[in-house]
């Protein structure tokens, strides 16, 4: 099988700037890891080849220390990486992000399987993947909790529809989005990292894409931008209370009413 596997570097933290004009994290200077569901998403890779044989590519959108996470694939036992990357898809929403990704997908040649994690940490959309799909042609199925069979040309699998669990069989080439109880992801190897870091990581910049129309892609391809982006405020403030239950179950409704909860 010929897997591809997509992946994500997202900030290690909660505390990041926002560019106040655009509405874009500032990712410059911030520590960085593989977004955690892609972990989910490299093991199901590697079962299937374990299973059946083949080679598993990942692929990340970014700037060129991207490639760190593609290193991280590298340990845990992927192939090659491709990273695609350029000034010109920065600022990208969901949709100019799917665009660009699917653009690069079509310079990696035939592939049977392209697998995502469901979400990112920092987005938390879930559209890139299904959008991906959209783009590239080829059918899809969100949200799946069990590769059931892996037949000769098609794959049956077990989503998580949030009410009910459902079946489908879903024809190659197709995108699968994956949950995180599917696998539980192996670690890094060291040894994998000795013999992999020179590895090269292919990038794949905007001449090299077929379409180059730059109004598809980056800030100028997002129809949707956020206004606004804010950390939760914090409440410190406490209080505490005695007495007896009934004095204090009044205070609670008095509370509540003061606070316009009821």
């Amino acid at each position: 099988m010929q897997i591809l596997v997509c992946i994500k570097q997202v900030p290690g933290t909660s505390k990041i700037d926002v560019d106040p004009i655009t509405g874009v994290l500032k990712r410059d200077g911030v520590d960085s890891k593989m977004n955690p569901y892609d972990l989910f998403a490299i093991e199901t890779a590697l079962r299937l080849k374990e299973q059946k044989g083949g080679t598993i590519k990942v692929i990340s959108m970014g700037p060129p220390q991207a490639k760190e996470v593609i290193k991280e694939a590298f340990m845990m036992g992927a192939d090659e990486g491709v990273l695609v990357s350029d000034r010109k898809f920065a600022g990208a929403d969901v949709l100019a992000t799917s665009y660009a990704i699917s653009q690069g997908v079509r310079q990696l040649g035939n592939l049977d399987l392209i697998l995502c994690g469901k979400q990112t940490t920092d987005g938390d959309t879930a559209q890139v993947g299904p959008e991906m799909a959209e783009y590239l042609g080829i059918p899809h199925i969100a949200n799946v909790l069990k590769i059931i069979e892996v037949k000769e040309s098609s794959i049956l699998v077990e989503m998580d529809m949030a009410n009910t669990i459902e079946m489908a069989e879903i024809q190659f080439p197709c995108l699968l989005t994956v949950e995180k109880d599917i696998f539980q992801p192996r670690l890094p190897s060291y040894k994998k990292k000795l013999s992999t870091k020179d590895r090269e990581i292919k990038t794949i910049t905007f001449n090299d894409l077929e379409d180059k129309n730059e109004k598809r892609y980056g800030l100028s391809g997002s129809p949707t931008q956020v206004e606004r982006i804010f950390p939760p405020s914090v409440n410190s403030d406490r209080e505490t209370w005695t007495g007896t239950g009934a004095e204090l179950s009044s205070q609670i409704t008095d509370k509540l009413k003061q606070l316009k909860f009821i």
